[in-house]
């Protein structure tokens, strides 16, 4: 991300930025992963109750996989940012974040902090809607300079 680039307008808070294309192919691959292993399962003649019982669990697993994936997301508020990540949550004022950085090849956005150290909101990455991350990234990193200690620099 360039400095030079135009700034973004802000958005309305409290705004929830999430890679929302990735989510919608990972609960419909999910979802049709599900079907088509509970189906077989059941037609499957040969098989015992406790062998279909087995492979609707395996799908399920599958399915909450899959589920888990889609869950990052990244929150902002009036009074900071709420990032939700693989299997945690953080919520963070908006004076510790330090910089919004999504560089060229990262695979989502690092918040550097005040404390010191750098965490990753993957519920903004590039993977399949590059130019939504960027915008994304931007805005966030303008809410981030607006209403905090954030600085130009990344």
């Amino acid at each position: 991300m360039s400095t030079s680039a135009p700034r973004p307008e802000l958005p309305a808070l409290p705004v929830t930025f999430r890679p929302t294309r990735t989510r919608v192919v990972l609960l419909t691959v999910g979802a049709a992963m599900f079907v088509v292993i509970t189906v077989i399962a059941m037609s499957l003649e040969q098989l015992s109750p406790g062998e279909r019982i087995s492979f609707i669990f395996t799908a399920l697993l599958f399915f909450a996989v899959l589920a888990l994936l889609s869950r990052p997301k990244v929150v902002a508020d009036d009074h900071g940012v709420t990032v939700v990540n693989l299997t945690r949550t953080r919520r963070l004022s908006w004076a510790e974040i330090l910089r919004v950085n999504l560089r060229v090849g990262d695979p989502w956005v690092f918040l550097d902090l005040s404390d010191g150290t750098s965490m990753p909101a993957l519920g903004i990455q590039p993977g399949i809607a590059k130019e939504q991350a960027i915008r994304d990234a931007r805005t966030l990193r303008t809410l981030a300079e607006n209403h905090g200690a954030c600085t130009e620099n990344g």
